[in-house]
């Protein structure tokens, strides 16, 4: 899998470019603020459908433009396609397929697949909740097309239900509608957490390994946490539906106290442990370090599991916040599969054996 051509017209600080990758390793070069990761953005966006600096697809538009777009062209499961992202600031984002405009988002994530490591993502292990759910939604969505659908849906019935109850006060008949939503949050619910509790067993157990061979005098492991009435996450769907459904009626009166939505798969989290021990709480700046390393290689190989063959691995400016030792394992980990490394000078270009080297100024290529 790996990206043939990249063309971009207004996106960030890009007013126009056109990028030909090499099916190896491609380095991109330039001083910072000059548009390095706004290009590994733009890569992922043609994977994830989605912008991965902000949630608000027009702030990729340039200044004073009205519209943009992002169209690469790249080959997945021996076919070529093309997709085509078009952002505005007066409508939703348009996606474009082959020439065709897709319906749903959820219809075109996973075609292309890729894995992002930033130096944000450094911090996975001691981040809030939240850091690690979106780790395992972008995995999944891409994984599995139905987990993105079932998530877009139940992210909808989440946003409309905190209106409710925030509004309830004012207009008390709203909460007519609490039953209802609720049931059908449980039903998205409970297919989420199924998909998310198997997708992170596998994580987990792969995980494991690449950090013992990092640093084999320690046992990295983790577990899932969901709902608490749910009793097991790998149980069939109805089951769990059932015993959420059960858990939101219990909590009804602190959800209209709270007037938020307290129970369900948007409050879980992935538990990462150290010899036993919470690696957020007790792990070193190193081990934590370590720890982000082995989840985002593990994803990169379940990837390749599930495929066949290699996502595309983009790090954005990583192996400078690393150490010579971890830098030197992350090489020797990604030598198959086409990778796009953002740096600050390209003085690694020879011990990356880089195919492409790109040097961005401006968002030009110089």
């Amino acid at each position: 899998m790996n990206v043939h051509t990249l063309a971009l017209e207004n996106f960030r600080n890009y007013e126009k470019a056109r990028f030909a990758f090499d099916p190896s390793v491609n380095l991109v070069c330039g001083e910072n603020g000059q548009g390095k990761t706004n290009l590994l953005e733009a890569v992922a966006a043609c994977s994830t459908m989605r912008l991965f600096r902000t949630a608000q697809k027009k702030e990729g538009l340039r200044f004073e433009a009205d519209h943009a777009f992002i169209r690469a062209d790249f080959a997945a499961h021996d076919r070529d396609f093309t997709v085509e992202l078009r952002l505005s600031r007066a409508k939703s984002m348009e996606i474009y397929k082959n020439g065709v405009r897709q319906k749903r988002q959820a219809d075109m994530q996973g075609l292309l697949k890729t894995v992002l490591f930033c130096p944000e993502d450094l911090m996975l292990v001691r981040a809030g909740a939240g850091a690690r759910r979106r780790f395992l939604d972008v995995a999944l969505c891409q994984l599995r097309p139905n987990y993105a659908r079932y998530l877009e849906e139940y992210n909808r019935l989440h946003d409309h239900k905190t209106r409710i109850l925030r509004d309830s006060e004012e207009k008390p008949s709203l909460l007519n509608l609490w039953e209802d939503f609720s049931l059908r949050m449980a039903y998205f619910g409970a297919r989420i957490i199924r998909y998310r509790a198997y997708y992170c067993r596998r994580l987990l157990e792969a995980a494991a390994a690449v950090y013992a061979d990092i640093a084999p005098q320690e046992a990295l492991s983790g577990a899932y946490q969901t709902v608490s009435s749910v009793t097991d996450p790998f149980a069939d769907a109805k089951q769990i539906e059932q015993q959420l459904a059960a858990h939101v009626y219990a909590h009804r009166s602190a959800e209209l106290a709270a007037k938020s939505c307290l129970s369900g798969p948007h409050k879980d989290d992935l538990t990462l442990l150290l010899n036993g021990r919470s690696a957020a709480a007790f792990g070193s700046q190193g081990q934590v370090r370590t720890c982000t390393l082995s989840l985002k290689l593990a994803e990169r190989e379940l990837f390749f599991q599930e495929d066949g063959e290699y996502p595309v691995l983009l790090l954005d400016d990583v192996l400078s916040e690393l150490d010579r030792r971890r830098q030197d394992f992350v090489l020797n980990r990604i030598a198959d599969g086409q990778v796009m490394i953002t740096c600050c000078e390209d003085g690694i270009s020879d011990k990356l054996r880089a195919g492409a080297v790109f040097h961005i100024k401006n968002g030009k290529i110089i």
